[in-house]
């Protein structure tokens, strides 16, 4: 018999109070999704030591048998969940069941959309797989006992989910965490061993420990198996078989396999309910050996931008499992797949130190982006609908990529897709490819503009001769999209071209008949020119005569390799400082308001409508008037004199 001591009771954190009342009373379209959880996080413990094993066996305390066991009493209305993994301190239990620390129940509660299906649906994703239990338990006791740690040493936690819980010292002989749920009312039905045989196959029949339940007698009449239950029997009487298959998933061959076992087993190493958008699983053999099953998941995680957050694939060094997010597999703009790793090239007592000294990694790394980078393309190729699905979650996450991963710089750009004018529709949908497909004859460069938003873009008063002309340009509203296009020089022997960058030049698209008339409708403006720069020098390095517009009377035009406005924005909100350039000032022509703009003879009125039409260039290109005041005054001026 148990003695426990140093009892104490706390209180959860704020946000696992919220988690703990939504569980109860909210998330039950998914309930039984609680076993999968809970199994889960057994087998994880049971990896955990048996790495830890690795170079410490006495941990196993005499008994390597890593497995899970579930079982339940009837009477009792409780199911047990027991690992003998590398259990918990009492510290540990402290900061995984009782704080926000390590459960991630914030971000959980961030994502809740009001939808209890949808919303049932992302327990275990976010880390909060054990609070899960309370969907059908109306008191959870916790004993367990860290490897090493003495039998004196052991932990037990309990809580009724009401916003505190216990926890004291007591005594277990074996280490690892046993679970006790008792169940609330109505919810019987889980301390059933059928029940429970059907979910284990269900969600965890691929997990790499067996999870072992009661031998049960199939074949007994229903009285005498009532007669049985009711013998009590010693743990020495009672015999347990395993009830998943246990096997290593990634290890046998892809003909045996079929999709719905694929599908399980992302989910069980993944924690996610929905089914991968697709999967690639190879063995490579020759000088770097090693099994591969990567995932390519449907929704983004809720960390996706935490660049720090934990990530990587689960490593197996001759099928031992070595560490559970090895990220020096994968480049971080690869960050959100998921899956296993399994190399005979790797030694057994490996660190993460040794990990990244050891040339064999970056072998792997680089065959491993490129199986991912494969399995994107073929996605994209054979079922648009799913990579317009893809790149809808994780698009932007691999715009990082053409500048952390020069090697493969030419597969990324292939993946990248843009809203464009020909498409019509925020919806990024047009690859490089398909763009350089159809340019226009005697057409040298992929022209793009960068703005805030899809509108903004859609509208640039820089895209009116590209309509004209029929030049598809490219619509990018991303917040890394500046950044990245920084990072571009060609694509099939095709430069970028920003299209509010620089003098315009279509090259072979413009006839030398147009050339000539452009140039001779500049000397005809010298004059109006000379007597704009000295009303607008304080706020633009040039004013000049434009081709590009055709609707506009005037725009902005930055310099080859100043800031664009999306970046100065990010910048300047991030308290960083920018560089102090001026664009150009450019009229057009043929617009009316710069014919009479030419006509005026009044200087003060003539600096005014310079003003105003300098501001409203300001805005159209997306920015922010750096006197609002003033253009108010100039505007209501005109207007004044325009009603008198």
């Amino acid at each position: 018999m148990t003695t426990e001591t140093r009892s104490e009771t706390l209180g959860f954190q704020t946000e696992v109070k919220q988690l703990l009342h939504l569980m109860v009373h909210s998330l039950y379209s998914n309930k039984e999704i609680f076993l999968r959880e809970l199994i889960s996080n057994a087998s994880d413990a049971a990896e955990k030591m048996r790495f830890e094993a690795l170079s410490n066996a006495d941990l196993y305390e005499g008994n390597s048998e890593l497995n899970v066991r579930v079982s339940f009493d009837k009477d009792a209305k409780t199911v047990t969940i027991e690992d003998n993994g590398i259990g918990m301190s009492r510290q540990e239990v402290i900061d995984h069941l009782g704080t926000i620390a390590k459960s991630g129940t914030a971000s959980f509660l961030s994502n809740l959309s009001g939808d209890q299906s949808k919303d049932s649906q992302l327990i275990g994703q976010f880390g909060v797989g054990f609070y899960s239990a309370f969907i059908v338990a109306d008191r959870v006791d916790v004993f367990t006992r860290r490897a090493g740690l003495p039998i004196t040493e052991a932990v037990h936690w309990s809580s009724k989910g009401e916003g505190e819980f216990t926890i004291a010292n007591t005594e277990k002989a074996a280490r690892g965490t046993r679970i006790v749920l008792h169940l609330k009312e109505g919810e019987e039905e889980f301390a059933d061993g059928w029940r429970l045989r059907s979910l284990v196959r269900k969600y965890s029949d691929h997990i790499a420990f067996p999870v072992l339940m009661e031998k049960e007698n199939l074949d007994l009449t229903q009285e005498e198996d009532k007669d049985a239950d009711q013998t009590e029997k010693t743990p020495a009487q009672v015999e347990y078989e395993a009830v998943n298959s246990a096997t290593a998933l990634w290890t046998r061959s892809k003909s045996e396999l079929n999709d719905e076992e694929y599908k399980a087993f992302y989910k069980h190493i993944s924690h996610d309910f929905a089914d991968p958008l697709s999967w690639s699983h190879n063995k490579v053999e020759g000088n770097l050996e090693y099994t591969s099953l990567l995932y390519l998941p449907e929704r983004a995680p809720y960390d996706l931008w935490n660049r720090e957050a934990p990530r990587g694939l689960k490593l197996y060094v001759q099928r031992v499992f070595i560490m559970d997010q090895a990220d020096q597999f994968l480049p971080l703009y690869l960050r959100f797949i998921k899956g296993v790793v399994d190399s005979n090239n790797l030694s057994l007592n490996v660190s993460r130190e040794i990990l990244q000294k050891d040339p064999n990694v970056d072998k792997l790394r680089g065959a491993l982006t490129k199986r991912v980078l494969d399995m994107l393309a073929k996605l994209a190729k054979e079922d648009a609908d799913k990579y317009a699905s893809f790149w809808k979650e994780f698009g932007q996450v691999i715009k990082e990529g053409p500048a952390e991963d020069y090697a493969n710089r030419d597969k990324i750009l292939k993946l990248l897709r843009f809203a464009s004018t020909h498409s019509g529709t925020s919806e990024q949908s047009v690859g490089l490819e398909e763009y350089v497909a159809r340019m226009q004859e005697g057409q040298e460069k992929i022209y793009y503009v960068v703005a805030d938003n899809f509108n903004t873009a859609k509208n640039s008063p820089h895209l009116e001769i590209f309509r004209k002309k029929g030049i598809e340009v490219l619509l990018l509203t991303d917040r890394i999209d500046e950044w990245m296009m920084s990072q571009l020089f060609d694509f099939e022997g095709k430069s970028f071209q920003d299209v509010t960058k620089g003098e315009l030049n279509l090259g072979e698209v413009e006839s030398e008949e147009e050339k000539q008339q452009q140039e001779a409708t500049a000397k005809q403006l010298e004059s109006l020119i000379e007597r704009l720069k000295p009303v607008l020098e304080a706020r633009v390095s040039d004013v000049r005569v434009t081709h590009r517009l055709t609707d506009s009377p005037a725009c902005l035009v930055l310099g080859d390799y100043d800031m664009g406005l999306q970046m100065r924005k990010i910048m300047e909100a991030a308290g960083q400082k920018v560089p102090d350039t001026k664009p150009v000032f450019e009229v057009n022509p043929e617009h009316p308001l710069i014919q009479k703009l030419d006509q005026e003879a009044d200087e003060d009125r003539f600096a005014d409508l310079a003003q105003i039409l300098l501001d409203q260039a300001d805005l159209a290109a997306g920015g922010q008037l750096q006197d609002p005041a003033a253009y108010i005054h100039r505007l209501n001026k005109l207007l004044l004199e325009l009603s008198a």
